[in-house]
């Protein structure tokens, strides 16, 4: 564990988001933006973490369990006011803090320890802030700097039209040591445009004592923030696009790839096809040789080296595919788990199933599942044939190289190698039809 400390600032009421969930909790491909930040927190090890929560704090709480310490600000006076609150939190720590926000997700590890090393150079500095240039300033604080030791910092709507000429600008991402944060945020005032606690004055009133303040640059992607729905889609497309260049450079195929979405845990295989139109949910893992056919939905399942999926295939959270198992079109699976070179090939619903090695399931075939109560199991053994159309009721064992004949609907187990056909005899009434179109016809024509 190192001896570095975080805090994350999370306690605004997000009014733009115009959301019942908290700002921070809103995901990212698939994960809230919070837990995007808090994992490339704990790349750090780090001693502590405390999470200054505010509004809806207990969908926080709830949110973070024991991961983090959380601490409360009320009322809201700015970010300077917000850090503060994080003091008795911190008050037994010695070392090094990170300050961060909650709704900018994607600093990377590399940037935060960056952060730290450079506090830790031979300069010594007092405060490390973390700058970035975007192309459109917006209303950002600037930061005005010689190379990168920091003359100045000022928030957007204090700043004078020559301080806004300024393209380095202030994410609020900063480094200090504990035993510097809490003693110059104690001489921090509220007298500015919006009375409020600035943190960026910390960097200020170290300056004006006449000690070193440095900026440490990153890509403006790392330290976008998001505040609004369409911020949230937008930051959601970005991330899209770099994990699909990021696919394609690993060796996976994407035949159309501004149409495949991908979770943050997505895991690819070499030479993994996938057609347009996929969409990866959280925790899937996908082996080397992998063809994924069009229009296809995955989350939570493991798939083999050498498995087909698709198209318009679901794979359901528990899904376990073996080597060059096969899934076909409008095939759902859930909780299913096929062996070697096991298929199904279409229209067919496979839930709570075990299903052996090489065994072929049929068209319109379906695991009966649930009694409107509980879940029951249904075992298909190796090479085990079911028919097109067939209804097995779990709880339910098919044998080893079993067939079940077409249109069954099977409620008992059936035996290694035995045929089970579960149909009503067949009836023939010769002649019955014609004479019924004919009766019909006639009384459609006496309506005329």
């Amino acid at each position: 564990m190192s001896n570095i400390a975080a805090i994350i600032l999370a306690a605004g009421k997000g009014t733009r988001m115009k959301s019942d969930l908290h700002k921070v909790l809103h995901p990212i491909a698939g994960r809230p933006m919070l837990m995007h930040l808090m994992a490339s927190v704990d790349a750090l090890e780090p001693a502590k973490k405390v999470v200054v929560v505010g509004d809806k704090a207990d969908q926080l709480r709830d949110a973070l369990g024991d991961s983090a310490e959380t601490v409360v600000q009320e009322p809201q006076l700015g970010t300077g006011h917000a850090v503060q609150q994080a003091e008795s939190a911190l008050k037994d720590f010695d070392g090094d803090v990170l300050i961060l926000y909650g709704d900018v997700p994607f600093v990377p590890t590399s940037t935060m320890q960056a952060m730290i090393d450079r506090l830790h150079s031979d300069d010594n500095p007092e405060v490390v802030v973390l700058g970035f240039e975007p192309e459109d300033t917006l209303q950002y604080g600037r930061i005005v700097a010689t190379g990168d030791r920091i003359e100045w910092m000022v928030e957007h709507k204090d700043a004078t039209e020559k301080q806004r000429q300024t393209k380095l600008c202030n994410s609020g991402l900063m480094a200090v040591r504990s035993k510097d944060l809490f003693a110059l945020l104690a001489r921090v005032t509220n007298n500015n445009a919006a009375g409020e606690y600035y943190l960026v004055d910390i960097v200020n009133i170290a300056v004006q004592d006449g000690r070193h303040c440095h900026v440490v640059k990153t890509d403006p992607y790392d330290v976008t923030g998001i505040n609004s729905r369409g911020e949230l889609a937008a930051m959601e497309a970005e991330w899209q696009k770099r994990r699909r260049v990021q696919a394609m450079a690993d060796g996976a195929s994407l035949i159309a790839p501004e149409t495949v979405w991908f979770s943050y845990d997505t895991q690819l295989g070499r030479d993994v096809l996938i057609e347009p139109n996929v969409f990866f949910g959280p925790g899937v893992r996908v082996a080397d040789n992998v063809k994924i056919r069009a229009n296809s939905h995955i989350e939570g399942a493991v798939i083999g080296e050498g498995c087909e999926v698709g198209p318009f295939a679901r794979l359901r959270p528990g899904t376990v595919l073996e080597e060059k198992a096969k899934i076909g079109n409008f095939v759902e699976t859930k909780k299913a788990h096929l062996g070697k070179g096991a298929k199904a090939n279409h229209l067919t619903y496979l839930g709570d199933a075990e299903i052996g090695a090489k065994a072929n399931i049929g068209a319109g075939t379906i695991t009966c599942n649930y009694d409107g109560y509980f879940k029951y199991k249904t075992e298909i053994g190796e090479g085990a044939f079911i028919g097109s159309n067939s209804a097995l009721i779990a709880p339910v064992k098919i044998g080893r190289d079993a067939i079940v004949a077409a249109g069954s609907a099977v409620s008992r187990d059936v035996a290694d190698g035995d045929l089970r056909m579960v149909r009503a005899e067949q009836l023939v009434k010769p002649g019955w039809a014609d004479r019924f179109h004919d009766a019909m016809r006639k009384k459609k024509a006496e309506k005329r």
